[in-house]
């Protein structure tokens, strides 16, 4: 019973999620400048990094629901040469013990046109599985400190709060959408 009854939640949630979380291309856009500008004032270094990189997704807003089984979606786009040129959504799932609803952003910088074709060539891109993604750790009082640095794709991941430690992609299922409208 326990179990269907988890299943009928993550199912429930996830259907609304295009509805609940769909905002228009304008919103999207605005929503990006602020996550990157958020972004930067946590970390310069991260500004640097923009600076070299080919490309940046962004999702300003992952909303994480959880009970038991849980699910996360959140909408963003691919900004190439300070445009944004295609749009995403980004899906995840886990069971285990979880409860609650937390709002994350994430950004992903591609270090290299390889790694950035590689992504905009993809029918979907799985954060966990497709290629090597450096997470950006922060330590207490600490500026950037980036594991394997030599990586193409670094991913940064905060909430209003601040920059996450311990951060993840596993279990990420990143997919192109229609531009909204």
């Amino acid at each position: 019973m326990s179990r269907w009854l988890n299943f009928w939640f993550l199912i429930f949630t996830l259907s609304f999620s295009q509805i609940a979380f769909s905002d228009s291309k304008v919103e999207i856009d605005a929503q990006i400048d602020e996550v990157l500008q958020k972004l930067f004032e946590f970390s310069p270094a991260a500004k640097t990094l923009a600076g070299k990189a080919e490309g940046i997704l962004v999702f300003p807003s992952i909303i994480k629901a959880g009970w038991i089984i849980g699910g996360s979606y959140g909408e963003g786009a691919l900004r190439v040469n300070d445009q944004n040129i295609q749009y995403y959504n980004n899906i995840s799932g886990s069971v285990g013990f979880q409860f609650g609803i937390e709002r994350r952003s994430e950004v992903i910088m591609f270090l290299s046109k390889n790694a950035l074709n590689r992504f905009k060539d993809s029918d979907g891109w799985d954060g966990g599985a497709d290629g090597s993604v450096a997470i950006a750790n922060f330590g207490a009082g600490e500026d950037l400190t980036v594991e394997n640095i030599k990586d193409p794709v670094i991913s940064f991941i905060f909430s209003p709060q601040g920059l996450m430690v311990n951060a993840s992609l596993e279990g990420t299922k990143i997919s192109k959408i229609k531009q909204p409208k």
